[in-house]
């Protein structure tokens, strides 16, 4: 049994890692949340263009976050052992992986993307901003990749300080790049790609400074270790497998939103880029579990890393409430922020309260995500997400299916689909995650 000066010790580590947390990830969908009311302005076309090409490129950083969600358990394991220049060396094998793996999948990315934009079946105005955009945004893959390897790294090491200074400029200067080339320049949706690819290289130069003073600190070279990016590789694969299945609802989304037409195309990524906004709010609390369940189950202290799981429940449902009171509240005004597009902005309250209403169960889901994140139980995460999965398709097809039988899409189908998706799929993910929390079989000690 957890004593109150125990508690207070846990909901301490929890804040000092949550707060500078929930800075830095929200001003990761800041970057997409500036480039949708940016284009937004530019008219209904950029916009749904943004829609195609964001969830394109998202999908593929998506997959590859376990970059940052597999280092941070592994620094943190080591740290927790008292192997600092260990835990140091683990996040730098990590960078490497980082860079070989964004190199590839700009190039290919950017071979490929008048084939992914073609796969939606948008008309042709919106297919062409939909090129524009993801092309010249092909250019920052890598950085994003570098990003997340050493955002885990620092995250692992019990720092989420530095990735939020990081993150702020990055955003601060992604703003103002965005505006000197949407407008000044004139260069349209293009512009905004431009402004963001910069803004993420900026970054990328700010993070290895920072790596390089732990590396000298802790005695770590930089030479990437064979058996550090092979086991790094394997490792993360189940993580991959994970994440996999969350891109693939995602998309879903987003093709059940392009069948509803462009209106609800460009009204959904309003609304979706509103949700991974609130989805990384109430992370940055997933966030300080990884980091301390992977620190307590490398010292073997089990009855902490209960406390932890437990404390950050409490922490994200409650903050979950407060959120989602907010978005409800201003259901109504936030769409005026995003489109000057009446017609748009007209479809978005009732999907935003839905938003609103799911955020407690958001809460919920990514506090125990980040639980087993931190625990390195990937496995049983790649399973049940395909689990998720299933549960969640028949919901999104059949918001379509309503709509083309009603003959009235609109704000009712878009709310609709939002509560397949921020209900539905996340009420899966809530019973699947709770079961295996319940029990013991995830908490392993050691290194390892």
């Amino acid at each position: 049994m957890s004593t109150t000066p125990q508690r207070r010790s846990v909901d301490r580590d929890i804040l000092r890692l949550a707060l500078p947390a929930l800075g830095a990830l929200i001003a990761e969908p800041a970057f997409l949340l500036a480039d949708t009311a940016m284009v937004g302005h530019l008219g209904a076309t950029p916009l749904a263009g943004l829609g195609l090409a964001s969830a394109v490129l998202q999908t593929i950083i998506g997959l590859m976050i376990f970059l940052a969600y597999a280092t941070t358990p592994a620094v943190a394991r080591r740290l927790g052992a008292g192997d600092e220049r260990g835990a140091v060396q683990a996040g730098i094998d990590g960078l490497w992986l980082a860079l070989g793996l964004g190199a590839l999948l700009g190039l290919a990315g950017w071979a490929a993307t008048p084939a992914l934009v073609g796969a939606f079946g948008a008309d042709a105005a919106v297919a062409e901003a939909a090129r524009s955009y993801l092309g010249i945004s092909m250019a920052g893959l890598p950085a994003m990749l570098l990003v997340f390897a050493a955002t885990g790294l620092l995250r692992g090491l019990q720092d989420t300080r530095t990735p939020l200074w990081v993150a702020g400029i990055g955003f601060a200067a992604n703003i103002a790049l965005n505006f000197v080339f949407i407008y000044l320049a004139g260069w349209g949706i293009a512009g905004s790609a431009v402004g963001t690819v910069v803004a993420q290289w900026g970054m990328v130069a700010v993070y290895l400074i920072v790596v390089s003073r732990h590396a000298r600190r802790a005695g770590a070279g930089w030479r990437p270790h064979r058996a550090g990016l092979l086991g790094g590789a394997s490792s993360s694969g189940w993580l991959f497998l994970r994440t996999l299945s969350l891109r693939a609802a995602l998309l879903l989304s987003t093709w059940s939103a392009t069948a509803l037409g462009p209106d609800e195309l460009a009204a959904y990524q309003v609304a979706i880029s509103i949700y991974f906004t609130l989805g990384f709010a109430l992370d940055a609390l997933a966030i300080a579990a990884q980091a301390l369940v992977g620190r307590g189950l490398g010292a073997g202290d089990v009855a902490e890393v209960r406390l932890v799981l437990r404390r950050c429940l409490q922490w994200g449902i409650g903050s979950g409430v407060a959120i989602g009171a907010l978005v409800v509240s201003t259901a109504w005004v936030l769409p005026q922020l995003f489109t000057s597009s009446a017609e748009v902005a007209a479809l978005l309250p009732p999907a935003l309260v839905v938003l609103g209403i799911s955020a407690p169960l958001g809460g919920l889901v990514f506090v125990l995500d980040g639980v087993l994140i931190g625990a390195g139980d990937a496995r049983y995460l790649a399973w049940t997400g395909l689990v998720n999965l299933a549960a969640y398709a028949p919901l999104a097809l059949g918001a379509v299916w309503w709509a083309d039988a009603s003959g009235t899409p609109g704000a009712a189908a878009l709310a609709w689909l939002m509560a397949a998706f921020a209900l539905g799929y996340l009420a899966a993910r809530a019973i699947t995650l709770s079961l295996r929390a319940r029990g013991s079989r995830w908490m392993v000690t050691g290194v390892a």
